[in-house]
């Protein structure tokens, strides 16, 4: 098998291959590594390799495949989990996240990991600890984020699907941003531990992005279930996901909704994104109508997910203090804001924001009585340019007196917070909703802009809806293919 070829199949086509002798997981790995070494000078999008053993027997549904875990979560033990921090950096992970061990479990040969931004907490990924991951379709530009360096890997052919996670879009941001598919399951539905019984009060999820619905669907399966550290046992269907890809979905009821409070005007490539997908869904016999208002309160929404989040990075900040005895000096700038202004709300206006989780899901509860599904872009911009997001000199000036003399609460008096939620939700303000409610959403690579830049969209599934979305997926993929579109790189 020659690279062209490697690249031309995906987890679950090389897995077929190894289990038929037609070639060896070593010979994968090595064309995997081949791949990287010709690209990832350029990408920054492997940053810590991981010990692989490929001689090993592989017998599980992708035995034998290459494969990519993210530098967030999921631990792989005797290997630091830098979670895009100085202070990890040299912290070795003492036994594997649960989700890795299902990795392992299924037959992939994992040989390293991907970039991320500094706890995850952005939808970019340019940490100061490893430096920026770049997008192979335009070098210039983000990948997106959180899991933007596992996205780079997987669209530039490295490996056909890679290990991501999700706590406010960050498997579909980044899946949008390089063309890819990208599934955030529901809540619960994939186990967070050992280390944890969930992330976020469930909001953050653990998955893939791959480049077919059939991989996603395969990891889906391979994921799926609790564990006995979890909090709630999930309900998994009898019938596999996998089994979903080429079934027929039925007609379904599709709304759909571009313009939001964040975004009032998104950029025509976002409405450009999304009239292809009607098209294509009319094409096929769906019933799809444009809401005249978002089904939710979308200000409220993404006021609740800002406060929560600072507040998550507060306590993710001093929780790697008391772990690494890390001082200031080993965080980014944006980290100690976002925990300054964590630590500045009160722990009512925490819990308030949490409750009101509440009023989100039953709204969007009520729209699916009368929908399947929710159809809006999965960003409302193209991917941005590297370094974009740089908060100001004169901002980074006044926010470092702040932090220095221990008074960064008064930030939230300040223009830097709305300049932050301006530019670091303006261009995604589509996918915390699937996050805050709990709900299944997916993007799929279905638009290309005249730049040749993707720009996904998003469809949202109400409660149990994973299997929904794989057989609407599958159907989108075979209408509409997208497999063999490749960035230049």
């Amino acid at each position: 098998m020659n690279l062209d070829e490697y690249r031309a199949h995906d987890a679950t086509g090389l897995a077929q291959l190894v289990a038929d002798k037609a070639v060896t997981a070593a010979e994968l790995l090595a064309l995997a590594q081949q791949r990287a070494a010709e690209v990832n000078p350029r990408l920054n999008a492997i940053v810590r390799d991981v010990p692989a053993d490929p001689d090993r027997a592989r017998t599980g549904p992708f035995g034998g495949a290459p494969f990519l875990i993210k530098d967030l979560s999921q631990d792989y033990a005797g290997v630091p989990t830098s979670a895009g921090s100085r202070a990890f950096m040299s912290l070795p992970a003492t036994e594997h996240a649960t989700v890795v061990q299902r990795w392992i479990d299924a037959g992939l040969v994992i040989f390293g990991k991907t970039n991320t931004p500094e706890f995850g907490a952005k939808g970019i990924t340019e940490p100061d600890a490893w430096g920026p991951t770049r997008n192979p379709w335009d070098l210039q530009r983000s990948p997106g984020g959180s899991s933007g360096g596992a996205a780079a890997a997987v669209a530039a052919g490295i490996v056909p699907c890679a290990g991501a996670s999700d706590g406010g879009g960050s498997i579909r941001i980044p899946a949008a941003s390089c063309g890819l598919v990208g599934l955030k399951p529901g809540r619960g539905l994939i186990p967070s531990g050992p280390a944890t019984g969930e992330s976020m009060h469930g909001a953050a999820v653990q998955g893939v992005v791959s480049r077919t619905v059939r991989d996603t669907a395969g990891m889906l399966d391979v994921l799926a279930g609790g564990e006995p550290c979890a909090p709630f046992s999930p309900a998994v269907p009898a019938t596999s996901f996998a089994a979903a890809v080429g079934r027929d979905p039925g007609r379904l009821r599709i709304g759909v909704r571009v313009p939001t409070a964040i975004n009032p005007a998104p950029d025509r490539e976002a409405f450009a994104a999304v009239e292809t997908a009607v098209r294509v869904l009319t094409e096929l016999g769906h019933h799809v109508e444009e809401l005249p208002r978002a089904p939710f309160d979308d200000a409220a929404l993404a006021r609740d997910f800002l406060l929560t989040w600072f507040v998550y990075t507060a306590w993710e900040l001093a929780e790697a203090k008391r772990v690494t005895g890390a001082g200031d000096d080993a965080f980014e700038r944006d980290t100690l804001i976002l925990a300054g202004l964590g630590r500045a709300t009160s722990s009512v206006d925490y819990l308030d924001a949490v409750q009101r989780r509440h009023e989100h899901t039953r709204k969007l509860s009520t729209y699916f009585e009368s929908f399947d599904l929710l159809l809006t872009p999965t960003l409302a911009t193209p991917p941005p340019r590297i370094g974009e997001f740089d908060l100001p000199v004169a901002l980074q000036r006044g926010a470092d007196v702040l932090l220095k003399t221990r008074t960064a609460g008064l930030l939230r008096y300040t223009k830097i917070v709305d300049d932050m939620v301006d530019k670091n939700l303006s261009w995604v303000p589509y996918t915390q909703l699937a996050n805050l409610t709990g709900r299944p959403a997916i993007s799929l690579p279905l638009h290309w802009t005249a730049d040749n830049l993707p720009l996904g969209v998003q469809f949202v599934a109400p409660l149990d809806g994973e299997a929904l979305l794989i057989r609407l997926a599958a159907q989108l993929e075979t209408a509409l293919p997208w497999h063999d579109r490749v960035p230049p790189i």
